[in-house]
């Protein structure tokens, strides 16, 4: 730690430095020998820094929620640079990526808004689990451009199980073609095209924090319709 840091920041670390080995131990429990412990904890460690010295406290939102967000970032495009993962693993972190920006976004859109009713309060809960699950099925049943399903089956997944995911999918794209310019151009150079995140919002000409809160809103309207199609 540079001395140059001032205390403020310094007591930042210290607040969140007990995470970045709970974070490691967690993702080495989801991806077994694919991760190790003490690279992720690496990673988490210069998120940790790197989150310290960017907190913007006016936002409102607790540090150490911002700083679990920036770690599980971190580790997650740590294990995803690999290059050698299985498919279903690749999914996986793709999946909990996906989640991990819809939580973003509701954390800044939360931080400084009036404590709400506790029924408004269940309801915004709801819309924003609903999201993630969303979120997440995007990131796990999406592959690189138009590469056939055929070439993203796993070993143990049966045919009716292929067929089956092809078609939610295909439902999934059609949902997103619907939504407008930028949150369709967001999504579909991100899950379809293999786009990093930050690529995507440099694209449409906005910070990674509003792209958070685009791909959010894109994500909820896409949520609610395939919940009208009854998928």
């Amino acid at each position: 730690m540079p001395p140059k840091d001032p205390p403020e920041v310094v007591a930042r670390i210290e607040e969140g430095l007990d995470l970045v080995d709970i974070l490691a131990r967690q993702m080495r429990r989801q991806f077994g020998p694919h991760v190790q412990v003490d690279d992720l904890a690496s990673q988490g460690r210069e998120a940790l820094l790197a989150a310290a010295r960017s907190f913007d406290a006016s936002r409102g939102v607790p540090f150490r929620r911002w700083a679990n967000l920036r770690m599980r970032g971190a580790m997650i495009d740590a294990v995803r640079s690999q290059g050698n993962l299985p498919r279903r693993v690749y999914r996986k972190l793709r999946a909990m990526q996906a989640a991990d920006f819809v939580h973003e976004a509701a954390a800044e859109e939360q931080g400084n808004a009036p404590a709400p009713s506790p029924e408004v309060a269940a309801e915004t809960l709801r819309d924003q689990l609903s999201s993630a699950a969303m979120a997440m099925a995007i990131g796990f049943l999406s592959m690189k451009g138009d590469e056939a399903i055929e070439r993203a089956q796993d070993p143990d997944e049966s045919p009716e199980e292929a067929v089956a995911r092809a078609e939610v999918l295909a439902k999934i794209r059609a949902a997103i073609a619907e939504r407008p310019d930028a949150e369709r151009t967001l999504l579909m150079r991100h899950y379809f095209d293999d786009v990093t995140f930050e690529e995507a919002a440099r694209e449409i000409g906005l910070s990674k924090s509003w792209a958070s809160r685009l791909h959010a809103r894109a994500i909820e309207g896409v949520a609610k319709s395939l919940k009208r199609s009854r998928v």
